[in-house]
């Protein structure tokens, strides 16, 4: 499964009313440690299919929810369970980063 992309429109069906976790990447196209992580986000969507859902918001076209949570630099991850944010990852992280945080969720 690919990554989701979130908007206003979309956000409380797949995020906050999912029924498994969502790991939320906070990003901007002009971003260049966005484009270093998306790859490793992009992987961890397929291998994590069907237990994970991933979901990508552009904070420039959707500035209401990154202000909504608190969104200070981008790259920044967090992980939804049952609609709550249960953990974050801010920066360029390796990929063995992100897969400790998510075994705490999943």
């Amino acid at each position: 499964m690919a990554e989701i992309r979130l908007t206003e429109e979309n956000w409380e069906k797949e995020v906050i009313n999912s029924d498994i976790p969502v790991l939320v990447d906070f990003w901007a196209p002009w971003c260049g440690p966005c484009r270093m992580v998306a790859p490793i986000v992009s992987e961890i969507a397929q291998e994590y299919e069907g237990r994970l859902k991933v979901g990508k918001l552009n904070t420039d076209e959707e500035p209401n929810i990154a202000v909504r949570y608190g969104i200070m630099s981008i790259p920044t991850l967090m992980i939804f369970k049952d609609g709550k944010v249960v953990d974050q990852i801010i920066g360029a992280v390796p990929k063995e980063y992100f897969i400790q945080k998510l075994q705490q969720v999943l």
